[in-house]
């Protein structure tokens, strides 16, 4: 990467006068540091962004084909909520494609007219789908909370019409906060080509940053935590009636909490990077060189451990939750059987077309 690397979906870096002396372009710092980003990046990183579209992609389409299909239909509730987080996911992973041709050119933004309004577009989907993650988590651990600790006084709240315009209520709220991404998200003509960066000059806009990156992940994840925490207490103090029931909550209880496990680790050493660079750039702070060396080649690799978020969760659903592996074994019969039953009529209506043909023949 000779001229500038760009991770997505925030940073770049930019270098000296062609020279290998990088410096970390979106901070304000003045000392040039020797370095430069990490070696093969322009092959290994378009190769894990299409893993991560492949995976990602096939896995939550067949989440929402065997999920969805029992969604208002005698399924769970904790599945309208399983639906809109594939759905998200889904949405997202189509944008990678992009940053991964984008990689392989050295992350020069070279796509034509188009390019300004890919780079704005992809930038606010990724924002839209880490803002609704987290508040359909949220949702899904709150929701576990009613149905463990507060059963008998929840009936309205975990209704399918009330989860319903929870989740409206949240697609709406991650779409107006990822509006910044919108206006603030442009393509620049940098040194040796085009780059989709951030205006990072706005005070305005790095204090709405680092205040969206608490509110929407520190915020949340006290309220997981909390809702975790008093389950716990609940169910140790608590001894079920019926055995079964209490088996199956704490399964569902088991598979969320992985799915928010998950989530939290992939997305931890991204949010911790940004309010690193923003409280630095606020602050005016010059950083060292090995401090910038650090951010330099950890961001690209927090941006990678957050996007791989968006193909877990179909692989948590198989593996941990019978729910869901009875719905695809069930799924997967019907379209057997459905095949099964064409094939059957195929046959017959060949066969009676033939008897006829011959009856008329002999006629």
């Amino acid at each position: 990467m000779d001229a500038y690397t760009s991770y997505p979906p925030y940073y770049y870096y930019s270098d000296i006068e062609n020279s290998t002396d990088y410096v970390f372009f979106n901070l304000n710092v003045t000392v040039e540091c020797p370095g430069s980003p990490m070696h093969g990046s322009n092959i290994f990183m378009p190769i894990l962004y299409y893993l991560i579209f492949f995976t990602g992609f096939f896995g939550n389409l067949f989440v929402i084909l065997v999920v969805g299909s029992k969604v208002g239909r005698g399924g769970r509730l904790v599945d309208t909520f399983v639906v809109n987080l594939a759905l998200a996911d889904l949405v997202f992973v189509l944008t990678l494609p992009l940053w991964a041709i984008s990689a392989s050119q050295s992350n020069y933004w070279e796509f034509g007219p188009a390019g300004d309004l890919l780079c704005k577009l992809s930038s606010y989907i990724i924002a839209v789908n880490r803002f609704s993650n987290i508040f359909f988590l949220t949702c899904m651990s709150v929701d576990r909370y009613l149905a463990v600790v507060k059963l008998l006084d929840s009936r309205y709240l975990r209704s399918s019409r009330c989860i319903r315009a929870t989740c409206a209520a949240v697609w709406l709220g991650s779409m107006v906060l990822g509006i910044p991404s919108l206006v603030y998200r442009r393509v620049e003509a940098l040194r040796g080509g085009l780059s989709c960066v951030e205006d990072n000059n706005s005070p305005f806009f790095l204090g709405l940053s680092l205040t969206m990156a608490l509110l929407t992940f520190v915020l949340p994840v006290l309220i997981i935590m909390l809702c975790y925490g008093t389950i716990v207490v609940h169910l140790n103090r608590h001894c079920a009636a019926n055995p079964r029931a209490e088996a199956r909550r704490r399964h569902s209880l088991k598979m969320v909490l992985c799915i928010i496990v998950a989530f939290v680790v992939s997305w931890l050493p991204f949010n911790v990077f940004k309010v690193i660079i923003i409280g630095s750039q606020l602050s005016n702070v010059d950083l060292s060189c090995d401090f910038q060396s650090w951010l330099r080649n950890g961001l690209p690799v927090s941006c990678c451990l957050a996007f791989i978020n968006s193909c877990v969760n179909p692989a948590i659903y198989f593996f941990l939750d019978h729910h869901f592996r009875r719905l695809a074994k069930n799924l997967y019969k019907t379209c057997i059987g459905g095949q099964k039953s064409l094939q059957s009529q195929n046959s017959s209506a060949s066969f009676t077309n033939v008897g006829t043909s011959d009856s008329l023949g002999r006629t």
